[in-house]
């Protein structure tokens, strides 16, 4: 797996989680108490926006500090991170920028 396809997988994630957060079917609790504030069409949509922008950048966070780019709670440093084979992941920065910010972004 290179970067780009790690920074994808992430990026799948954060659909998945804003989905499940947003569709009361999904059983989350996020969902549920969504659900009991008893929003409107215009509300939800908003609401929807604001979490996936707050899911998206945190996701985006992660990743560049996984990378040594940013800040991982107070430390920063770069992490080696592998798939299951033991290959190195490399360029996340890069790869992570592209796929949530750049023409790839959502």
């Amino acid at each position: 797996m290179d970067g780009a396809q790690f920074a994808g997988h992430c990026n799948a994630l954060r659909a998945e989680l804003v989905n499940d957060f947003t569709q009361r079917a999904s059983g989350s609790e996020v969902a549920a108490k969504i659900a009991m504030l008893g929003l409107d069409d215009q509300q939800a949509r908003q609401l929807t926006a604001i979490l996936d922008t707050v899911v998206r950048d945190t996701v985006y966070t992660m990743l560049l500090a996984l990378d040594g780019a940013a800040s991982l709670g107070g430390c920063q440093q770069q992490f080696t991170v592998t798939d299951e084979d033991g290959n190195v992941i490399e360029d996340i920065e890069a790869a992570a920028w592209e796929c949530f910010h750049g023409d790839g972004g959502s």
